[in-house]
């Protein structure tokens, strides 16, 4: 027969107390990836269109669903940024149409030697590739550049969680600031037209 022992229960939601007492650890913050420090691109254009054309699979093996900041949500942001329409008529279509990260699984070294060395455990590849369509709104200009950034990076076997995001972080810091410099470039030289020099 079962019988109710009062001092082990007391015990027993002593230590649930306990337990919904206990806070986790803070999640390491990440300071905002923004570009409002760089002079804005000015179009003659009147309106901004951003679509995403990449659709993370968010599964294995993509991972820039687990990254602090995804390059999708980090080149969305430079585009939010750096491309001002100044114009009356028209519109500028910023496309992104690949934005993913790639893990591949590194072989460890083999033999005794595997024992004491540290192996390179995974490579990370980024991808960013976009493409700005202006069209004037006359029926008569239009302007279309694409440009791409690529980063690698591996990491060391045994890596934390929170070494790991750190990593990602500035993969997709170095990632959109290389992609800066390209659009830049691909933007002097090929929509020129539209480009509105500061009042």
């Amino acid at each position: 027969m079962y019988r109710f022992n009062r001092r082990t229960a007391l015990a027993g939601l002593s230590g649930l107390v306990l337990a919904g007492c206990t806070t986790p650890a803070p999640a390491p913050r990440y300071p905002e990836l923004t570009f409002t420090h760089l002079p804005p691109i000015r179009l003659d254009a009147a309106t901004l269109e951003i679509v995403d054309e990449f659709k993370s699979p968010f599964a294995t093996p993509n991972v820039e669903h687990l990254m602090p900041v995804s390059p999708a949500v980090a080149i969305r942001r430079w585009a939010q940024d750096r491309l001002l329409p100044v114009g009356k008529a028209g519109r500028i279509v910023f496309t992104i149409a690949d934005a993913g990260v790639v893990e591949t699984s590194l072989a460890p070294t083999p033999g005794v030697r595997g024992v004491v060395t540290k192996d390179q455990s995974e490579r990370y590849d980024a991808r960013l590739l976009v493409r700005i369509s202006v069209d004037g709104g006359d029926n008569r200009r239009r302007g279309d550049v694409s440009a791409e950034a690529m980063r690698s990076r591996t990491v060391p076997e045994g890596l934390s969680l929170n070494e790991r995001e750190k990593i990602w972080f500035r993969m997709t810091e170095d990632l959109v600031t290389g992609m800066n410099g390209e659009l830049e470039m691909a933007i002097r030289s090929f929509l020129q037209p539209f480009l509105v020099a500061a009042s």
